[in-house]
């Protein structure tokens, strides 16, 4: 069971790894479109990925209480463990690429903002 939660663990995070790959070429490309179209699946994936990291303790702890040496779970653990390190790093280099684009943005309206008195649009009729 343990094996099985571990390699459906790897999918969604290799899934997500794929996603974000997708996201950084299609910020490249400027296909900003195809960054929304993916954000419902990349949530899912990540709440799948919370799920089975619930589930692994439990039968970690079950396997514990039955007495059995959970270390020869050890290296399918510690590639799991890099598998995620690899994921931290990788949205690490989306949030490089998408925040100063976000504080471009926001310096933008705010300085349409300020110009215009605190909004946006100063429309007279």
């Amino acid at each position: 069971m343990i094996e099985n939660v571990i390699l459906q663990m790897n999918s969604k995070i290799d899934s997500l790894k794929q996603s974000i790959n997708e996201d950084i070429q299609d910020i490249k490309d400027a296909k900003h479109e195809n960054l929304l179209k993916r954000n419902d699946i990349k949530q899912t994936l990540i709440d799948d990925i919370i799920s089975y990291k619930a589930e692994l303790n439990k039968e970690l702890i079950k396997e514990l209480e039955k007495g059995v040496d959970v270390n020869i779970y050890r290296a399918e653990v510690d590639k799991l463990e890099n598998n995620l390190k690899d994921l931290y790093e990788l949205n690490r280099k989306l949030s490089v690429i998408i925040l100063p684009i976000q504080n471009m943005y926001k310096e933008l309206v705010a300085e349409f903002s300020s110009v215009n008195g605190g909004r946006i649009f100063d429309i007279k009729a």
